[in-house]
């Protein structure tokens, strides 16, 4: 079976690597970026810093902050007419998942016109998009180097899966020393959605040799420094190899795409806009034991890069070995035991599952699942 791998072309990353990348992003003759960040980095002056980095390079900026949490359609429609207003040249993304979610979304539509929601689904554009280059300052999400893009569909309480090599970032930046600001509640997040992308990556149906290194990897260094990340953000060295755990998941499922955890987590923001690296923490390790029937073996790989002392063990046994340090991890940096701490209701189930079912990132889970199943898991995760 052959396989296509997905990648920005430049990568640029390490403690203090910022000032090597505005180098790189001088050298592509651009003029002027929208920079697309959240209200939280435009108020903490980081996106006002990216701006006279650029300057020096004599670029011209102008500050897009309108990135929610959950970007949504009126999110990249306000930054798509401040781009043309504008009259940019490319965009720069600054922040998390949800800037650069939001900053693929208007860069997609500047090239090929229409809605975002024209390109829900898999490649389903025509064109590049408008040059992305995609600064990160959280280790999680890997968006800033992924062709996948999730837009809030406000109207059908949905997130809009898109995935479209088009979307991919020209360059990606993972300085560690914009991380160190992250709290420990953003930390613990991102870092549990980074390991749900490295296991649903190995789980993977098109998983392959180089995605199973990348993802495996990831995992061993998520299990190895997210506590220490979580416990103290100033810890430069656990901060760097969470960074580099995070692009190692994100070129694992970048490739190998994900599975059900995903395709649930992503109704539960779309309906009651929650932070899908808690959604995923909480629903990973259900996910799992539905999955431990037909990839026990695989899951066996993950309880060993985890840490865990398999020797002896069957793979079934390896499997239960695997879900129980999941579930430690997620407990040993805070993260809510079920949906109703969320806040999500029981009653919503039906609406969520059969939401789920049409979500792309389904489709290559290891195991099938029908309406009834997903339900169940859902339930379970209460």
């Amino acid at each position: 079976m052959s396989s296509t791998f997905f990648i920005p072309a430049v990568n640029i990353m390490g403690i203090g690597c910022l000032d090597e990348a505005m180098d790189a992003i001088g050298k592509y003759g651009f003029r002027k970026a929208l920079i697309v960040t959240d209200a939280g980095l435009a108020k903490a002056g980081v996106a006002k810093m990216i701006a006279e980095k650029l300057a020096l390079q004599d670029i011209d900026a102008v500050i897009f902050d309108g990135a929610k949490p959950n970007p949504n359609i009126a999110n990249v429609e306000r930054g798509l007419g401040l781009l043309k207003e504008s009259r940019c040249d490319f965009v720069v993304s600054l922040g998390g998942g949800s800037p650069h979610d939001c900053a693929k979304g208007i860069a997609l539509c500047a090239t090929n016109g229409g809605q975002i929601r024209d390109y829900e689904g898999v490649d389903q554009s025509a064109k590049p998009q408008l040059p992305l280059i995609a600064i990160n300052t959280t280790a999680g999400t890997a968006s800033e180097m992924t062709r996948f893009c999730i837009i809030t569909d406000e109207s059908r309480h949905v997130k809009m899966a898109i995935v479209d090599r088009n979307v991919t970032p020209l360059l990606s930046v993972n300085d560690p020393a914009l991380m160190v600001a992250m709290p420990k509640g953003l930390t613990a997040a991102t870092g549990m959605d980074a390991l749900t992308h490295a296991i649903e990556a190995y789980v993977s149906t098109a998983a392959n040799s180089i995605t199973d290194a990348c993802a495996l990897k990831a995992i061993t260094l998520i299990s190895n420094n997210l506590r220490q990340a979580v416990r103290d953000g100033s810890d430069m060295p656990a901060r760097e190899n969470m960074a580099y755990a995070q692009f190692l998941a994100g070129m694992a499922f970048n490739n190998a795409s994900l599975g059900f955890v995903h395709a649930m987590a992503h109704q539960l923001g779309g309906f009651y806009d929650l932070p899908h690296g808690v959604c995923n923490a909480v629903l990973l390790p259900h996910v799992q034991s539905f999955n431990a029937l037909v990839c026990a073996h695989r899951l066996t790989d993950v309880a060993h890069a985890m840490g865990a002392d398999i020797r002896g063990f069957s793979p079934e046994e390896g499997a239960q070995a695997a879900i129980a340090a999941i579930r430690t991890l997620a407990r040993d940096v805070e993260i809510p035991a079920g949906l109703r701490e969320l806040g999500a209701k029981l009653n919503d189930i039906p609406i969520l599952a059969i939401n789920a079912l049409k979500d792309a990132c389904g489709l290559t889970n290891p195991r099938v699942a029908d309406q009834r199943q997903i339900e169940e898991i859902f339930r379970n995760a209460f």
